[in-house]
């Protein structure tokens, strides 16, 4: 059984609730548009495993050392973590082929800073894109989400309101 932290579209903010929402977490995702590295520094501090991907604003340091996708297991749920994805109905084009390739039951994205969590029948995977969790762009609400990954199942899901989005 594992604990998750998943996240996107900091653009370099931090907020020390990520490391209290997150404590007790064996991993954390993040769904790009990092922003610096430092970011993802103190997310290592909070949980042992740390992955992340680039997002569209991410350059420099961060867009050499984090990929646009990566693909892994977690217990016994394939996983596939990018940050431009669209989602059930709309995904950006390639997705649906990715998914079905790597069998992935779970696909994790940000870039919209819109909070989804949708169920594709169509291609048997579940959808998350956390939102985003820094100051940036048009979301009113900054969010988070956690979920435990036991074995096959994927459970527990929680959607963390940070509080409503301001300059």
């Amino acid at each position: 059984m594992k604990k998750i932290g998943i996240l996107s579209d900091t653009h370099s903010a931090w907020d020390e609730r990520f490391a209290c929402h997150f404590k007790g977490c064996d991993e954390i995702w993040h769904a790009g548009d990092i922003g610096c590295v430092d970011v993802i520094r103190r997310l290592e501090e909070v949980a042992p495993v740390v992955r992340a991907v680039r997002g569209n604003i991410d350059s420099g340091e961060v867009a050499r050392y984090f990929p646009e996708a990566l693909e892994f297991q977690v217990e016994g749920v394939k996983v596939f973590l990018t940050h431009i994805g669209g989602y059930p109905g709309r995904y950006r084009s390639g997705i649906p082929r990715h998914i079905v390739d790597s069998g992935a039951r779970l696909f994790v994205c940000g870039h919209s800073h819109i909070l989804k969590v949708m169920y594709d029948k169509e291609y048997g995977v579940l959808h998350i894109n956390p939102g985003a969790a820094g100051h940036a762009g048009w979301q009113k609400e900054r969010t988070l989400v956690t979920l435990v990954i036991d074995g096959e199942n994927m459970r527990d899901l929680e959607v963390i309101q940070l509080g409503k989005f301001k300059i």
